[in-house]
């Protein structure tokens, strides 16, 4: 291929001016940009346009990286060069990610796990059956606005429920201060797919983030227009259950790209920072007028929140949710400040270690 045919085809991939921008950045022994379109185990798949082939991790990209966060994960633009006639490759490092989605590890460590990156619209999948929940859909909202991602809420499996429960559902969004748009919808009768699919724009990368068994396999089966990928059987409450464990990205036939990711049962908000303040804005205006700068809306004299939630102008649910996810955003980003403070604390040792071996 020529250099333009090789652009035309990163275009399609959704390589804009951007990301081109950022070649600059392109490590030594890189000839080629492509990008990552899965990630399973350490084991990584590349698309150039053209096809998919299989690539590993040049040696001193890999342990030159310091933190697992900063290796390849879907929707990276990888800097690779291509061997074996072009079957294989390796990558030597990434351009620079302009949006991301990341959590803090599952389980007891502490520290930033990548589950996707480059993407432009993020789908909150909730279904308004069983799985809708107010706070989940917070801590949602808070991990895409923390990446400069837009969030669009899909409420699915509407054919499970009477219209007045849905608009119940969609009033109490509204009420709670989220003005994200939504898209109600059922993979069964197919009401509110074709809306939805004049939402994807070729060229644009969208991810879909729910619960296991909210319907985001179907929907993506829906969008192929073919069973592509298996779901278990439905259980007695209506939801389904992905079977697929990695994060890949799917090239859409009429264009748009779709990274799905299979249902997280932890989503531990870590180094939220504004984007917390940002997904809860009614709160964050009414803490401008309280009487200290530093009010922390705990029976401090001049609390404009307190105030508003005693008006009724704030729910208490809502201000609880606020609280529940800055105190443990705080807790996480202290843990994590602390385990690199080790970290580099026992780099130190082992460095000093080995020019004391070296001397003797």
């Amino acid at each position: 291929m020529n250099e333009q045919e090789t652009m035309l085809n990163l275009n399609k991939l959704g390589f804009d001016d951007w990301f081109a921008a950022q070649i600059a950045e392109s490590p030594a022994g890189a000839n080629s940009i492509t990008r990552v379109s899965a990630v399973d185990r350490g084991a990584v798949l590349i698309h150039n346009g053209v096809a998919e082939l299989p690539a590993e991790l040049a040696g001193r990209f890999r342990f030159s990286t310091a933190a697992a966060a900063d290796l390849p994960c879907v929707g990276d633009w990888a800097c690779v060069q291509y061997h074996n006639g072009g079957t294989t490759a390796v990558i030597h490092g990434i351009l620079p990610r302009r949006t991301f989605l990341r959590r803090k590890t599952a389980g007891r460590d502490v520290d930033l796990q990548m589950i996707a990156a480059n993407i432009d619209t993020a789908f909150i999948v909730q279904s308004c059956h069983y799985d809708f929940n107010l706070h989940r859909l917070d801590r949602y909202l808070v991990t895409v606005n923390d990446g400069g991602i837009e969030p669009v809420l899909v409420l699915t499996k509407t054919d499970l429920v009477a219209p007045e429960e849905l608009g119940k559902t969609v009033a109490a969004i509204r009420q709670a201060g989220i003005t994200a748009e939504i898209l109600p919808l059922s993979n069964t009768t197919h009401a509110g797919m074709d809306g939805f699919r004049r939402f994807l724009v070729p060229g644009r990368t969208y991810c879909l983030l729910g619960s296991s068994g909210v319907g985001k396999t179907t929907l993506i089966n829906r969008l192929l227009g073919r069973e592509a990928f298996a779901t278990r059987a439905t259980s007695h409450t209506g939801e389904g259950t992905h079977v697929t464990s990695r994060r890949q990205l799917i090239v859409l036939e009429q264009g748009a790209l779709l990274v799905d990711t299979p249902g997280m049962r932890e989503l531990g908000m870590l180094a939220a920072g504004a984007a917390l303040d940002d997904s809860f804005g009614e709160i964050r205006g009414l803490s401008r007028a309280c009487r200290f700068a530093d009010c922390r809306h705990a029976g401090e004299p001049g609390c404009a929140v307190r105030a508003a939630i005693e008006r009724g102008e704030l729910a208490a649910d809502r201000y609880e949710s606020y609280a529940r996810l800055k105190k443990e955003a705080a807790h996480h980003e202290m843990s994590l400040v602390e385990k690199r403070r080790k970290d580099k604390a026992f780099g130190k040792f082992l460095k000093t270690a080995k020019e004391q071996v070296r001397k003797k």
